[in-house]
């Protein structure tokens, strides 16, 4: 079977990755993906884009690469698209005009939940099945034939779950992947540090940054142990102050008590708020309120991320409660995802 898949960030080829671990021999990849499954069309980081103007610089390109995917697909069995509703959703819409009865297949939804509910009807009208790995997300959808729930990644990917609370003496700091989280990040970690003496505070970074980068990002490091590995980190730690992002869903899961910080560009932040209607910014948080509970941990944003906020959260946190919860949410979330998409594509 050949597959056409449309796999454009890190994190859907960390997902397709274990996707294909389910699949048959015989099934060839086809399209864009990371280079360690096969063929792509393009290496992944010509992809990449940093924001508005480096997008208009690119559109000529991402439309070429629209066409040649569209071509592609004629000789394709079914097509597989990940996540990058910006490209996936216009390129669902080019195949389903030129090939009315290809099989699409859309893993990773657009958070449609969150906003721009008008993804909903375009999902629907051009894709053939869609594989949702939130247990909340089918409510929008008016086709609920076309929508399964098949599991959350991260339980796949996830190798080993804490069996009880840690008292290691480390402390993980997360401050995420974009330089802008970054830098707003470290001063503030590098203070919080002074509070919370004999401990060992380890940083991790994620393995793409080379060592210019990070001199030049994260400023002085010396007080840290450097890790590149997440859910190591994270088993090991007694606790982890980490920036909004799948990390923190990473470290529910795992069972590592933690504190949500996240400072934003100001404009990026008054048109989140002003889009997106939710409650809470984590996505562990958001499930419990699906459930009805209380939230799992706290969130502090922009001017509400101190230092005196940070450690406070640290000392004051019912840290069994939130190991129980844990446990709450992996069962919430039932199973992995990987080996059900594999079902819904070979079926």
């Amino acid at each position: 079977m050949k597959i056409l898949v449309s796999a454009m960030e890190t994190s859907s080829n960390v997902h397709l990755k274990e996707l294909k671990k389910y699949l048959s021999d015989d099934v060839e990849f086809v399209g864009v993906f990371d280079k360690e499954l096969g063929k792509p069309l393009y290496d992944l980081t010509s992809l990449a884009i940093m924001g508005f103007v480096d997008a208009l610089k690119k559109i000529k390109f991402f439309f070429r690469l629209r066409d040649e995917l569209v071509a592609l697909a004629k000789d394709c069995d079914k097509v597989l698209l990940l996540d990058s509703s910006g490209f996936n959703l216009p390129l669902a819409k080019k195949i389903r005009q030129t090939y009315p009865n290809k099989e699409i297949i859309y893993y990773i939804l657009p958070q449609a939940w969150a906003w721009k509910r008008g993804r909903v009807k375009i999902l629907e009208e051009n894709c053939s099945k869609l594989c949702s790995i939130l247990p909340f997300e089918k409510e929008i959808y008016n086709d609920k034939d076309k929508i399964y729930y098949v599991g959350h990644p991260l339980l796949d990917e996830i190798k080993e779950f804490k069996n009880e609370l840690s008292n290691s003496g480390k402390i993980v700091f997360m401050p995420g992947s974009r330089k802008t989280e970054i830098t707003n990040l470290m001063p503030i970690f590098n203070e919080l540090i002074k509070k919370i003496p004999n401990k060992e505070y380890i940083l991790v970074i994620p393995p793409k940054f080379d060592d210019e980068y990070i001199k030049n990002t994260y400023g002085d490091i010396s007080n840290f142990t450097i890790s590149k590995n997440t859910h190591e980190a994270l088993i090991e730690a007694e606790y982890a102050f980490i920036c909004s992002g799948t990390a923190t869903l990473e470290a529910a899961l795992i069972g590592t008590p933690f504190t949500l910080s996240y400072i934003a560009k100001k404009l990026d932040f008054f048109i989140g708020k002003t889009f997106v209607k939710l409650n809470f910014v984590g996505l562990a948080n958001i499930f419990f309120e699906k459930m009805g509970k209380e939230k799992l941990h706290s969130e502090f944003l922009q001017e509400d991320v101190t230092v005196e906020n940070l450690l406070n959260d640290y000392k004051s946190l019912n840290k069994n409660k939130f190991f129980v919860n844990s446990k709450i949410l992996r069962e919430y979330l039932k199973s992995g995802s990987s080996r059900n998409v594999a079902s819904i594509i070979e079926n």
